[in-house]
């Protein structure tokens, strides 16, 4: 998966950038959660701060365009953004092995 940036915009009124982006792959189709990490590595920002608002992909083509923003700080972020396209962009929980012990409920 490669990620190109295509327009880098500073919006100093809402201190966030806002990135047009291409991202060309092989295989399946890349998760909203893969480009995250993948764009806050690039940036050098945490991952918590960056949000894909969204990705469109053409059938036939392995391209992907999508629109990002990118924040300076969380308490910002919770402020200006709706809370549909935060929930769309929490990371998605580790499975949790099956092998590990199951703490019995007391009785």
């Amino acid at each position: 998966m490669e990620i190109k940036i295509v327009t880098d915009l500073d919006n100093k009124l809402l201190n966030r950038k806002e990135l047009d982006f291409t991202v060309e792959y092989e295989g399946p189709t890349p998760s909203r959660a893969d480009v995250r990490k993948k764009l806050a590595a690039l940036l050098n920002k945490d991952v918590n701060l960056v949000l894909v608002h969204n990705m469109e992909s053409e059938y036939g083509h392995q391209l992907v365009k999508g629109y990002a923003k990118v924040y300076e700080s969380a308490d910002r972020m919770k402020q200006i953004e709706a809370e549909y396209v935060l929930k769309r962009n929490t990371m998605p929980e580790e499975p949790v092995a099956e092998d590990a012990p199951v703490e019995e409920a007391a009785e």
